[in-house]
């Protein structure tokens, strides 16, 4: 009973707890797989989602507010008194639920990604997830998208980590699982770094499903990334500065900060992996389990405060479970009101959500040879056992771009001498970012122009590529004025760019006056 005990929620009720004690290890040689009752299973995947919500919709407040220096909010108690509404933080893994639930596949093929992106995901897009879904109009399909090669936002965008959660709600108890299928769908937008932050919180999140130890669950989190990562150095830090200053986290904020600012509080610093990984994992080891403290916690730290709150709301409901959260008394609404998705429901509930979630899981656990099945009249889910482990390691930029010469070089030049204006537009990007642009330009100089005059149409493309404040940009828009490519007049507001359904634009009409 006492091994047993770290998979019941406090909100549990006596009848559920000693039903519960009567469940039995399965008597399979090898790793015995988790048995755990399906209505603990449920409470807590909906427990994960409603966290996640709460978190990013009560954390949008506090978005970028503090940067340089930390937050002083005093109070806070989680609420959706007009229920939660659509945004990036919980929407685009919605668009990958409603289909995979819809076509009983986890792991949408590539190209239904895309055609998903094209027909559903075409506004409230930012950073990396805006740069991918552009790349897609010159048929850059993903992964590539994602590839830090051609993006240049891959490298430490927080896609990694706020994308992710909802997949980890897939994969209870399983936390390599709950890594792949979340790496499926996060490298659509980054790669190498933020991908070890997929693997961190998806392990994370599956592991607070059976264990309520905040360090048992970081500790999985931890196995589940490369040690040659950076982000386990972040950790490792964070740690060591909680240890050295147990009750003042500002002072371990600041050490952060100092630490691991990277470009002068500018783009990458708030929207980059380093301090709000840190931020997060700092706000789990200070708030100790507590739910509504540790999201007060993310708020105060800052930077891209939504999206942290949301990673740690995802990994605190799941650990307390649903109704522990309800019997906080916080005021919840079940609504999720569609403002942002095209061609998806209207009528979403955050019941109906988890829901998708619950049957999506029993399908994972089905395909990972897992059951539902009955043990002392207790109806429980039988678990295959995992244990947290990296499932991509690290990979650097020149091994990447050294591996796409290689596959695209004869593809790239066939397009450039008889393609399409997209397959022309499509080599002559890939040609400059893959550094093979110089001997296009010399062997076949008329086809090369043609190419940038096709490229340069792609006005949404064009304007991600020469507007933005952040290192690995500015390396990627000096190489494209070397190919000859000129900036655009102006940068595009976001209203234009979610607006104006034209994909292409005379070059003439946008580098002109």
């Amino acid at each position: 009973m006492k091994a047993l005990n770290r998979f019941i929620p406090s909100s549990v009720s006596l009848p559920l707890l000693l039903l519960f004690s009567l469940i039995r290890a399965s008597g399979a040689p090898g790793p015995k797989p988790t048995q755990i009752p399906t209505e603990i299973i449920r409470d807590k995947i909906r427990g994960g989602l409603l966290g996640q919500m709460l978190g990013n919709l009560n954390g949008l407040p506090y978005e970028f507010k503090y940067i340089r220096e930390a937050g002083n909010l005093k109070n806070y108690i989680p609420s959706l008194p007009n229920g939660a509404v659509t945004d990036d933080d919980t929407d685009f893994e919605w668009v990958y639920i409603y289909t995979m639930q819809k076509k009983r596949t986890v792991f949408l093929p590539y190209d239904e990604v895309t055609a998903l992106w094209k027909e559903r995901i075409n506004r409230n897009i930012w950073c990396s997830n805006r740069y991918a879904r552009h790349l897609m109009d010159i048929d850059v399909k993903p992964p590539m998208t994602g590839f830090i090669s051609l993006n240049p936002w891959a490298e430490f965008n927080v896609s990694g980590q706020f994308l992710c959660e909802t997949f980890g709600l897939l994969a209870p108890a399983m936390p390599q699982t709950a890594s792949k299928i979340g790496l499926h769908y996060t490298k659509v937008a980054i790669d190498n770094e933020p991908a070890q932050t997929t693997q961190l919180f998806t392990a994370m999140i599956a592991t607070a499903f059976v264990e309520n130890d905040i360090q048992k669950i970081l500790d999985a989190g931890i196995a589940s990334i490369d040690p040659a990562s950076n982000t386990l150095r972040i950790i490792r830090d964070v740690q060591g500065w909680h240890r050295q200053h147990p009750t003042n986290w500002p002072e371990a904020r600041r050490l952060l900060l100092e630490k691991y600012t990277r470009e002068d509080h500018r783009t990458r610093d708030r929207n980059g992996t380093e301090l709000n990984t840190g931020a997060i994992i700092m706000a789990l080891l200070y708030g100790e389990g507590d739910f509504a403290e540790t999201l007060k916690l993310s708020f105060n730290l800052g930077w891209d405060a939504d999206c942290n709150a949301a990673t740690l709301g995802t990994i605190l409901g799941a650990m307390h479970g649903y109704r522990k959260m309800l019997n906080e008394g916080w005021q919840i609404v079940d609504r999720y009101k569609n403002t942002t998705r095209d061609k998806m429901p209207m009528d979403e509930t955050i019941t109906s959500f988890a829901d998708r979630l619950i049957e999506l899981f029993e399908l994972v656990n089905e395909t990972n040879g897992g059951r539902k099945t009955v043990v002392d009249q207790v109806v429980v889910y039988e678990i295959p056992a995992e244990t947290p482990a990296p499932v991509q390691p690290l990979a650097s930029l020149e091994t990447q771009k050294a591996m796409l010469q290689k596959q695209y070089e004869k593809e790239i030049t066939n397009a450039l001498l008889s393609g399409t204006k997209e397959q022309r537009a499509r080599a002559a990007y890939l040609a400059v970012c893959l550094d093979m642009d110089k001997t296009l330009r010399s062997k076949h100089p008329k086809e090369w122009e043609q190419a940038r005059y096709e490229l340069s149409g792609y006005w949404r493309v064009m304007n991600n590529i020469f507007f933005g404040d952040f290192t690995s940009l500015h390396k990627l828009k000096d190489k494209f004025v070397g190919a000859g490519f000129k900036k655009p007049l102006r940068p595009y507001t976001d209203q234009e760019v979610y607006g104006n359904v034209t994909v292409w634009k005379d070059p003439g009409q946008l580098y002109t006056n």
